[in-house]
């Protein structure tokens, strides 16, 4: 009887443990009513998961990068109309809009059928199984891998570079990838790299070592960089998003010498001048006034 009680008890046990290892039991998505999902990775599987809450950050609120806007956004427009369209990656400094400008175009283009998924790195080795998720569905979706880097050797690399090739482990003709990163190559670039360029027949050849780390951004058909802002650019944008806050508070802008001096040294603070920073200038400098004028 004792031997009994200690069996079950013991299965009981494995059971418990067996059910942490299963992926929890989800509903599919409803892609008309969601636009966007991560894909959760758990344990040996993995679902998606949709995301219901959106950033309502619009085209127009993106300023200082019209050309990256307008780049991206006919690339899109392609894709959606069911036009050949690129593989796209948007590169360059941190916080100067570039996975914002992605959001961005899912509220435009939502409602004509765009949908974003959202894959981490390690997420990479599961696209067979994302693929596989979002067959027949009649929607346009745009992998997004945002912050993307690796270091040698990482698996996820080869998966993606696959996936971009055209290769038999290819992505279906309604996915693109549209990937962020702060490195152009998607891989740390050494100074020892150079030391295998060679001349062939009077042609300067790049040495394996580049050409491995070029191969895998070479899939990308559009390359779109971010760049800092020249002071001047900084300051302009600092103003056009001053007054936006200013009036969205019913407080009269006053763009004078105090305020540049003040986004100045916020930049240097911060040591860039980016969209990011002069947003973040905004709502503290609109922020003060309102609180000196209680």
């Amino acid at each position: 009887m004792f031997a009994d009680e200690d069996l079950k008890t013991q299965l009981q046990r494995v059971l418990a443990s067996v059910e942490q290892l299963l992926p929890k039991a989800i509903d599919k998505i409803d892609w008309s009513k969601s636009w966007a999902a991560n894909w959760r990775s758990y344990s040996f599987a993995g679902h998606l998961e949709a995301i219901n809450e959106l950033d309502p950050v619009t085209l127009d609120d993106l300023l200082g990068i019209d050309k990256q806007k307008q780049i991206l956004e006919d690339n899109t427009r392609q894709f959606v109309q069911g036009f050949p369209s690129n593989n796209v990656l948007l590169w360059g400094t941190r916080g100067t809009g570039k996975s914002t400008l992605v959001r961005a175009l899912l509220n435009v283009y939502a409602r004509k059928g765009l949908r974003v998924i959202q894959v981490d790195k390690e997420d990479l080795l599961n696209l067979a199984d994302i693929f596989a998720a979002i067959k027949g569905e009649p929607y346009r979706f745009i992998l997004l891998c945002d912050d993307l880097s690796f270091e040698p050797g990482e698996s996820s690399y080869k998966v993606l570079k696959s996936a971009l090739d055209g290769a038999v482990y290819a992505a279906p003709e309604h996915v693109r990838f549209y990937a962020t990163s702060n490195r152009r190559h998607l891989l740390p670039e050494y100074e020892t790299d150079n030391l295998g360029f060679k001349m062939v027949n009077n042609e300067l050849h790049a040495g394996e070592a580049v050409e491995e780390k070029t191969s895998l951004a070479d899939r990308f058909g559009l390359w779109v960089p971010f760049h800092l802002f020249s002071q001047n650019q900084y300051f302009e944008l600092v103003g056009q998003l001053v007054t936006k806050h200013c009036l969205e508070h019913q407080l009269v802008p006053l763009l004078d010498e105090e305020l540049y001096t003040a986004a100045l040294k916020w930049a240097h603070d911060k040591s860039k001048r980016c969209g990011r920073t002069a947003l973040q200038f905004s709502r503290y400098w609109v922020g003060q006034q309102l609180l000196k004028k209680e």
